[in-house]
């Protein structure tokens, strides 16, 4: 007996409208600012709530993370946003870079704690003059100028928190110094956000927990980055790419696939707002922001 597409879970109707965004990272070649711009204006009909562009480990790309998102906010129609982060810069330095994107036009920031620059030593230490951790960033923002604020958070754990409990009540903080939404670490099993959500609700955290989507390209890279990151990779996983290392066409279907099943069960949940982790690459992304219903508008004929 056959199924109908009317009783697979994937094509059935969303409950309602949902929105997306997009986070890219700032090129370091002319080839990279090509790939970059191409996917930039893929994914531009789309109309997406807002962009952000990363900003490296210790505040390494500081100037090419202003250039990118000062040229998006002068060359397309989007609405970007600047990851800021505490590490390698002075509360003084980050309020001139705040103005600076103040200045440009710039109103929205993600604002990051951030890691330390590549090769180094031993845990977190703040910087010397600087904001100590996101909730302090946050909150010196607000003092700055009227920015919307996003935040980071994690289903599954910050690494470096002492306990599930503690990283919670950090994310309060985030949120009570001034955050209007938190985005979430990438993830790959609903339940682990669902409950993560219900500890926010239940935690007094009522700004929206956007779902941090990564769509997997290259399984053995996800399962090596995910182990550093805290991030489960679940088996079921590693049986759909199991035999693909060779066979990069397939697994990019497959990679549409997981994510766009992992959307559609979250959708189906109630959850209205996916942030997508692009990689500079549009088409995983913007097939499946098709199959949530997130399409170029339609313009009418001129009669």
């Amino acid at each position: 007996m056959s199924t109908s597409p009317r009783e697979l879970p994937i094509l059935t109707a969303l409950r309602q409208p949902v929105r997306v965004s997009f986070e890219f990272f700032p090129p370091k070649t002319d080839t990279m600012q090509n790939q970059l711009w191409e996917c930039i204006r893929r994914l531009e009909p789309l109309s997406p709530n807002f962009v952000s562009v990363t900003y490296g480990a210790g505040g390494s790309t500081r100037e090419r993370t202003h250039d990118t998102v000062s040229r998006i906010a002068r060359e397309s129609t989007l609405r970007p946003a600047a990851h800021l982060t505490c590490v390698g810069s002075t509360t003084g330095q980050i309020g001139e870079i705040a103005r600076r994107y103040w200045d440009d036009g710039i109103r929205h920031i993600v604002a990051l704690r951030g890691d330390l620059p590549e090769g180094s030593q031993g845990r977190y230490t703040p910087t010397a003059g600087g904001y100590a951790y996101a909730a302090d960033l946050v909150a010196g923002l607000k003092r700055i100028a009227d920015f919307e604020i996003s935040v980071a958070a994690y289903p599954e754990t910050h690494p470096e928190a002492p306990s599930p409990q503690a990283d919670l009540d950090n994310l309060k903080r985030k949120i009570d110094a001034g955050a209007s939404r938190a985005i979430t670490q990438y993830f790959f099993d609903v339940d682990v956000f669902r409950r993560f959500r219900d500890r926010c609700r239940r935690a007094g955290i009522g700004v929206p927990i956007v779902p941090g989507i990564l769509p997997v390209t290259n399984f053995a890279q996800v399962k090596k980055f995910s182990a550093a990151c805290g991030t489960t990779v679940p088996p079921w996983m590693a049986d759909l790419f199991e035999g693909l290392d060779g066979d990069p066409e397939t697994r990019r279907l497959v990679a549409a696939t997981v994510a766009a099943e992992q959307c559609r069960a979250l959708a189906a949940d109630g959850v209205e707002d996916f942030h997508f982790y692009t990689l500079n690459r549009a088409d995983l992304t913007y097939a499946i922001a098709h199959i949530l219903g997130v399409r170029p508008r339609q313009t009418s004929a001129v009669q």
